[in-house]
């Protein structure tokens, strides 16, 4: 046998053994026969460098190098699931996919994992990246990292696509988690929240020797491409598996509502003997072709949903009741707690939400509480424990009357649940936390973290966002905690986001209600600043999605002169404040102002694909019809009232030729 055979062979026999041992837990060699074989093949490479391979077994342990991480752009959008906790409202997706698509479904359900989530692209079966989630659209680069967790392949085995993504959950096993935990205690080291968190933070590590040390697993239950072998979802998961991936062996087909439930009801209990976390169900629709047909939401595929799982409840004392100002103002009580246990989470803290749950619960100092984790996320105060006051009466917690941080009367809006401090300029939480927003990455994604803002607030006098971007960088390396290196940093990141797209700046802005989805919507309907600066309440509601709190606050934020004065600021800073001309390129007016309700199934396009268009061709998508609707665009399958109402009102119907006709492609 020669070298090259022979290291063939015990890469191929080692990674067999990694597949036996971390995918199907059934190893059939002991840990020293296994080192032994790994400790040969590192020989022969050390001897023969110029057969190294990135993707050998070898190369699993990490490397001391620190990496840092690209940001990648997924070739398809990693979208989230809507999420429901009743039974009810699972009936109604069931009912409502079979009733869009006018013919049965077949579910498949499946345990919604608690880990954090990756997407990895396999090109002539070989692992060549593992991206992150990111903001959905592009994730980080963090595939030497991947490449030390060992269920996950390398290189695929068997009959696989020349190119296949594949998603999955990254997860910290619940006995890795706690081993974790116990040598960070001892080291009196902040432990990890949850096993979420740690296999996150995990991920995202600089030395992907500290990665490989943490025995992360990965579990995967998607697959997308141009050419997926099978046309149902399981059947695709069935070959993954063959491929060597770590598919859960616990999806099931699901042929009516009666035996998802049965799935569900089985495993709300016994998922607390598996060896990691999970926190609910997912249903998703079998057939492929049903899937496009079902298409997606701005934020979620029409296709699945997930069902959470109640929380644990635990009870602790409450300690004290303080409050937190928010960037927009909004002041949030949070209960301070005993140390209490739940759902694998030492829980110090539960948001009381706003003045009138603290009413509702009748909250006194010192109560014992009832605390859950929404979703086995978020800790919240649910009851309480009234038979465990002590006969002395304790005060009530009422709700303080001034700002905690600038002592400003607290203002309450007609019809909202909270309370404000109306001191928007010169609050300093609020400033500061506007700032915050501004630099994160999913508006301008500047190099500079909270306890920096802080030091810029406090000794540069950065009072607003504008303010960055005209620092005095040699001052700055005077005072603690900066220097050369740290400032050319920041001034460099200032300059690149001066190339932020608009909608992005306009995020990163701040108005209240107007997040990343709102922003683009905003952005690619009005085009530019001054545009949208002079819309009307009346034009603002047009645009879909868009509803009358949002319009409102649109409005609101651009009638304050102190806003359009920053606005000015940093036009003349250079930041994109209009969408740019390679975005407009390909956009007419051959819709313009023409408003569309989209309904049925169609074959060249998806329903979202379409709603793209329709907005490319300065059309607006709309969901009802009304008598201002100008075109209902019709596909197979569409639902009977809506055909029936745009008959009555008179508005035109075209089929999916027409409408391209209509736009002349």
């Amino acid at each position: 046998m020669t070298v090259i055979e022979k290291i063939n062979s015990l890469r191929k026999e080692l990674e067999q053994h990694n597949h036996n041992y971390y995918v199907l837990h059934a190893p059939t060699i002991s840990d020293q026969a296994f080192d032994e074989l790994m400790l040969a093949l590192s020989a022969l490479e050390k001897e023969h460098p110029e057969l190294d391979d990135p993707l050998s077994p070898t190369h699993r342990i990490g490397s001391d190098l620190s990496n840092s991480f690209e940001q990648i752009e997924h070739r398809y959008p990693m979208l989230s699931l809507g999420n429901t906790y009743s039974e009810g409202e699972l009936r109604e997706f069931y009912e409502r996919a079979s009733k869009m698509l006018n013919e049965p479904i077949d579910v498949v359900a499946e345990l919604k994992y608690d880990g954090t989530s990756l997407s990895l692209i396999y090109e002539k079966g070989r692992l060549v990246r593992g991206v992150t989630r990111g903001d959905g659209t592009k994730g980080d680069d963090v595939t030497e990292n991947v490449k030390t967790i060992r269920s996950i392949p390398l290189v695929l085995r068997g009959d696989y696509p020349a190119w296949v993504e594949v998603r999955g959950e990254v997860l910290l096993p619940w006995q890795e988690f706690d081993r974790l935990n116990c040598e960070r205690e001892e080291q009196e080291e902040a432990l990890f929240a949850n096993p979420r968190n740690a296999a996150s933070g995990t991920l995202k590590q600089k030395n992907s020797r500290i990665v490989s040390e943490r025995n992360l697993d990965a579990y995967f239950y998607y697959m997308l491409g141009e050419d997926l072998p099978a046309e149902t979802h399981l059947d695709n998961m069935d070959l993954a598996r063959q491929w060597g991936l770590k598919i859960p062996k616990v999806m099931k087909l699901c042929h009516n509502f009666q035996e998802i439930i049965a799935y569900i009801n089985y495993w709300e209990t016994e998922r607390k003997n598996l060896p990691v976390a999970t926190d609910g169900i997912v249903l998703k629709v079998n057939s492929l072709r049903q899937q496009r047909a079902l298409g997606f939401t701005a934020k979620s595929p029409r296709w699945a949903i997930a069902y959470k799982f109640q929380a644990e409840r635990a009870v602790t004392q409450l300690k004290e009741v303080t409050y937190q100002v928010g960037r927009t103002g909004m002041i949030t009580p949070v209960a301070n707690l005993d140390p209490v246990l739940l759902a694998g989470t030492i829980v110090k803290r539960a948001s009381l939400h706003n003045a009138d749950i603290i009413a509702q619960l009748d909250l006194r100092q010192k109560d014992y509480v009832y605390v859950e984790k929404g979703g086995e996320i978020i800790p919240k105060i649910v009851g309480v424990d009234k038979a465990s006051r002590s006969a002395h009466l304790a005060p009530a917690v009422t709700f303080i009357k001034e700002c905690p941080d600038c002592g400003t009367s607290l203002v309450r809006d007609e019809g909202e649940a909270a309370y404000y401090c109306p001191n928007e300029w010169d609050c300093p939480t609020q400033i500061k936390g506007r700032i915050e927003h501004f630099v994160t990455r999913k508006a301008m994604n500047i190099n500079i973290g909270p306890e920096r803002i802080e030091d810029l607030y406090e000794q540069m006098n950065v009072h607003d966002i504008a303010a960055l971007y005209t620092l005095d960088f040699n001052q700055l390396c005077l005072f603690k905690g900066w220097n050369t290196v740290s400032a050319e940093k920041l001034r460099l990141s200032l300059e690149e986001s001066k190339k932020v797209p608009f909608e992005r700046v306009l995020f990163g802005l701040g108005i209240r209600f107007v997040g990343e989805t709102v922003a683009k919507r905003l952005a690619f309907s009005f085009h530019t600043i001054e545009a949208l600066q002079v819309a009307s309440f009346e034009a603002l509601v047009e645009v879909d999605e868009i509803g009358d709190r949002i319009a409102q606050s649109v409005v609101a934020y651009f009638a304050h002169q102190r806003n359009i004065d920053l606005i000015e600021r940093l036009k003349k800073i250079g930041l994109t404040f209009q969408l740019r001309e390679e975005v407009l390129a390909d956009r007419t007016e051959r819709l313009k102002d023409q408003k569309v309700v989209i309904s049925g199934t169609f074959e060249r396009y998806s329903r979202d694909e379409y709603k793209k268009l329709i907005e490319q061709h300065g059309g607006k998508n709309v969901s009802s019809i009304s008598k201002k609707t100008n075109y209902l665009l019709a596909g197979e399958n569409m639902g009977p009232a809506k055909l029936a109402k745009a008959t009555k009102l008179g508005v035109t119907i075209i089929t999916e030729n027409d409408f391209l006709q209509l736009i002349e492609e």
